[in-house]
Order: C-alpha cells, then sequence, then structure tokens
C-alpha cells in the first residue's frame, strides 16, 4: 500500500502575511487539507484546484469534530497515498493538539513533518504594542492555557508558582475564565494592580484591545463586549502598549474597505488598504473577457507601421495586445517606429514585462491628461492606434481628433458582470457594515448597482470613493453621492487621498 504523509502546519495567528514560506510552499502542492477555523481563508486560496478542504471547525465553544475523528481522519486521507496538510491556528505544538495528532500518526505508521508557525502567545502581544519581554520590565514569559477551568478540583495549573512565577504571562483562550483567572492570580500573590491587555481577534485588520488591571479587568472586557477569540498579557510590559501602539493605530484601522475591481486585479488595493490598517473586502463587479473574434486587431497589428502612436489606456489592455502580437508571429521588434503612451504607471508596468518603456506617460493619468499632453504635441494627421475595452467612453478619441489626429479604436477584451458574486461582501454592505465602497471605473460603479438591484439603496449609507472625476460621474448619474475623488487616477492616488480624508492620527 503506497501511504501518503500529513505535515503539520502552524498557520499563523490570522495575519496571512504571518505565515511561512515552507507552509505556502507545502499549501500550493497540497492534495488534501484539513484545517480550523480560520481567522483568514485566504490562505486556503494557495491549495492547488482540485485539492479537498476539509473543514473540521475547530473554535473555542464549537467543534465540527471530535479530535478524536480528526486523528482518524488524517490516517485514513494518508493511507489513501495522499499529501495531507493539517492547517492549524498559530503554532501546532503550542496548545494546537498537534502533539495529539502526531502521536496517532505515530501509531498508525504514518510519515510526518512538523512545520511550526508564529504563535498568537508572541505575535498578539506584538501587534497590540506589547513585547512580552523588555530589558526594563520582563526577563521571563510563560505561556499558559485559559480554556481550562481554574475553578475545577484537580488543575493542571500550579496557581501558586504560575501568579510570581514569571514577569510576564500570556494566557490562551482563556476569555471565558478571566474573572477566575484575575482571582487566582491576586489570591496567590500578584499585585491587583498589575496591568492587564485583553486581546481580541489579534493581528487582523478587527483587532479590539482592552487595558486594565487585574482588578477590574474583567469588568472592562465585560463592557467592551470582548469574546473569543482572544489573547491575556499580564503584567508591567503592558505599560509599553500606549508607546508602542503601531498595528491598530494606522489611519484607516477598523475601516472596511469594499474592494469592486476585477477579482486579477483586487490583490493590489486590497495590498495597500491593508498596509494602512484597513480592513478590504473583496466582492469583484467586473470581469475581464477575451474577445470572440480578434480579426480587427490582427489586422491593426500587422499594418502597425503606418501608425505614429499607440496608446494604451489601461493595463487590462496589454497583455491581449501582446498575445495577439505573438501569434501572429511579432515579437516586441514590430513596434519599431511606433511611439508608445501609457495612461499610468501600472499600465506602464505591464509594457514593461514585454520589453518596451513608454514613451510617454501623461502626468494625469485620465484620458484628459492624455488630451491636454497631446496638444502640446505635433498631431495634426498623425495616425493613433488606441486598443481598449469593448464598450468606452468617445471622450479620449473625440478630444484626439478635435486636435487633427486620425484615431483609430479597436476593442482587445470586454469586461462582463462576474459569473459570481461575493456573497460575504454583499451581505456586509446590506447589513451596513461596509465603512467606504471604492470604486476604480466606471464598469465598478454601474455593475454594482446592477449586482444590488432593490438592495443599492445600502450604498446611501457607506462612503463613496472614486478614481478621477469621470468614475464620479457616473457614480453620481446612479444617484450616488460621492465622498472622495481622488486627484491622482491611480490605485496609490485613491488609498492615499482615503487616508488623507477618513485616516487617524496616530493614538487618535
Amino acid at each position: 500500500m503506497n501511504v501518503g504523509k500529513v505535515f503539520l502546519v502552524g498557520a499563523g495567528p490570522g495575519d496571512p502575511g504571518l505565515v511561512t514560506v515552507k507552509a505556502l510552499e507545502l499549501l500550493s502542492n497540497a492534495e488534501v487539507v484539513v484545517y480550523d477555523r480560520l481567522l483568514d481563508a485566504r490562505l486556503l486560496e494557495k491549495a492547488p484546484e482540485g485539492a479537498e478542504l476539509i473543514d473540521v471547525g475547530k473554535s473555542a465553544s464549537q467543534h465540527t469534530m471530535k479530535q478524536s475523528e480528526i486523528n482518524s481522519l488524517l490516517v485514513a486521507k494518508a493511507k489513501e497515498g495522499k499529501m495531507v496538510v493539517r492547517l492549524k491556528g498559530g503554532d501546532p505544538f503550542v496548545f494546537g493538539r498537534g502533539g495529539e495528532e502526531a502521536e496517532t500518526l505515530v501509531d498508525f505508521g504514518i510519515p510526518f513533518e512538523v512545520v511550526p508557525g508564529v504563535s498568537a502567545a508572541m505575535a498578539v502581544p506584538a501587534y497590540a504594542g506589547i513585547p512580552v519581554t523588555h530589558r526594563s520590565f520582563a526577563s521571563s514569559v510563560a505561556v499558559i492555557t485559559g480554556h481550562e477551568d481554574p475553578t475545577k478540583d484537580e488543575s493542571s495549573i500550579a496557581w501558586d508558582r504560575i501568579a510570581t512565577g514569571s514577569d510576564t504571562l500570556v494566557f490562551l483562550m482563556g476569555v471565558g475564565n478571566l474573572s477566575e483567572i484575575a482571582r487566582q492570580l491576586v489570591k496567590n500573590g500578584r499585585p491587583a494592580q498589575t496591568p492587564v491587555a485583553v486581546i481580541r481577534n489579534g493581528t487582523s485588520p478587527n483587532q479590539e484591545t482592552v487595558v486594565g488591571t487585574l482588578a477590574d479587568i474583567a469588568v472592562k472586557a465585560q463592557e467592551k463586549e470582548i469574546r473569543p477569540p482572544a489573547v491575556i498579557v499580564v503584567g508591567e510590559v503592558v505599560r509599553m502598549r500606549e508607546r508602542l501602539c503601531w498595528f491598530d493605530c494606522k489611519p484607516l484601522f477598523g475601516r472596511r474597505v469594499l474592494v469592486t475591481r476585477a477579482r486579477n486585479q483586487a490583490s493590489k488595493l486590497s495590498e495597500l488598504l491593508s498596509q494602512h490598517g484597513a480592513e478590504p473586502i473583496e466582492m469583484p463587479t467586473i470581469q475581464i473577457e477575451p474577445l470572440a473574434d480578434y480579426g480587427k486587431l490582427d489586422k491593426a497589428i500587422q499594418d502597425l507601421s503606418k501608425y505614429q502612436w499607440l496608446i494604451f489606456t489601461s493595463a487590462n489592455g496589454v497583455e491581449p495586445f501582446f498575445c495577439r502580437l505573438q501569434k501572429i508571429g511579432k515579437d516586441a521588434r514590430h513596434l519599431k517606429g511606433v511611439q508608445v503612451c501609457a495612461i499610468g504607471p501600472a499600465t506602464a508596468e505591464a509594457l514593461q514585462k514585454h520589453g518596451i518603456k513608454p514613451d510617454y506617460v501623461p502626468q494625469e493619468y485620465a484620458a484628459q491628461g492624455i488630451i491636454a499632453s497631446f496638444r502640446k504635441l505635433q498631431t495634426q494627421d498623425k495616425r493613433i492606434l488606441i486598443p481598449r475595452a469593448e464598450q468606452v467612453t468617445q471622450e479620449l478619441v473625440d478630444g484626439l481628433a478635435a486636435l487633427g489626429a486620425k484615431v483609430e479604436q479597436i476593442a482587445v477584451y470586454r469586461t462582463v458582470l462576474p459569473g459570481e458574486t461575493a456573497a460575504k461582501g454583499k451581505r456586509m454592505l446590506i447589513d451596513g457594515r461596509i465603512d467606504i465602497v471604492t470604486f476604480t471605473s466606471s464598469s465598478t460603479a454601474r455593475n454594482l448597482v446592477a449586482m444590488l438591484g432593490k438592495d443599492a439603496q445600502a450604498l446611501r449609507s457607506t462612503a463613496i470613493a472614486c478614481i478621477g472625476q469621470v468614475t464620479a460621474q457616473t457614480a453620481r448619474e446612479l444617484g450616488l453621492k460621492v465622498d472622495l475623488v481622488s486627484k491622482e487616477h491611480s490605485i496609490p492616488g485613491l488609498v492615499k487621498a482615503m487616508v488623507e480624508k477618513y485616516g487617524k492620527p496616530k493614538g487618535g
């Protein structure tokens, strides 16, 4: 029998950026992924298409499977000859019951490896601006389960030793027992005024931190309705948070932002939003599709020498153009003698991947910017080719034609409503749990309104942020109130404008 192998992999504390390189490598080759409840399901997208994804749903209060059933599942899948990734939150050997799973694998002769992960015990305090050790405050740290009932007759926690045995105490899974934990620590010698922090949803954009003392932390956490998952930190190091706060002090921290770009383009905007502390919620409203017929484009490429300018208005148009260029047996050398204009840095970057450095990038990344720039150039009787989307406004063509240019606009791709909607984003929008909706083109605005239908009224209770005046005008024509229009027609420009308008100062 061909026996497979099981990898006990730590997924980290929640932020997908904290997962290890080895974990990502194993996920990308997994045949079966057995996973606990994840704080960020984007990790599952790293698994190959066709991989079997099995949710065992473990959380503090609810288990889809008992631990014994999970153990048996790992054995069964390995016996099928599969490569199994057992994806566990934090580190598999830090209160993750990874040791029990490894023992079962040994009992059945199943090969396995352990891939450590970043433990919530260290990472979550760090994201709250609390170093678990510090030369001035703490030279020792203890990690303790908070899930055990401290009042049971045979507790495995030696409270008389734990209370004063380490400078910093980190309790995992202890919110439900917070009051009793504090009582036991004070009873066994820890001063009642010892600082305490309770950090909920650590390392995620909705992280929440409550600070108090052993005397009052239970009441404060209850007032803030703190629920699992949360990490409890006890010790003088908690005093450092006020000075070292960095994650939840980011300018857009706590704001949920709807990203409506196409799925293959959403990552850049989502990444920038995350860097500024926002929680991006992806709900693609457009899908880029190839054309059924490329006859016109192929002919234009064959006759490219008759054009003096080639203008790309988006990165979306670059790939299909060069794909057809290669299809008919040409390469970048075929553009010799033709000047190339890119509407912005993202389009210029897409061109450079094909070996083309644009001759011109206008300062304003919009149709008006190109028209204003070409007004300074000698365009009379110049032939210009514009490869772009199937349905677009005529503003650019008309503006260049008014300058005396002979403009030919050819479709190289089409945008359509996506075949599937992101149910999570739609539900959150309807429920009023989205703070800002972003539109990066007129299509994203029109399509979102169409996708929402009668629920489009939900957009009235959110802020609307648009790239450029053309997109903003479309949104207004759809009956939406536009709150922000970025001056710079780019994704970084949009995020910058959001930070300037909605950002909070450090400590605010």
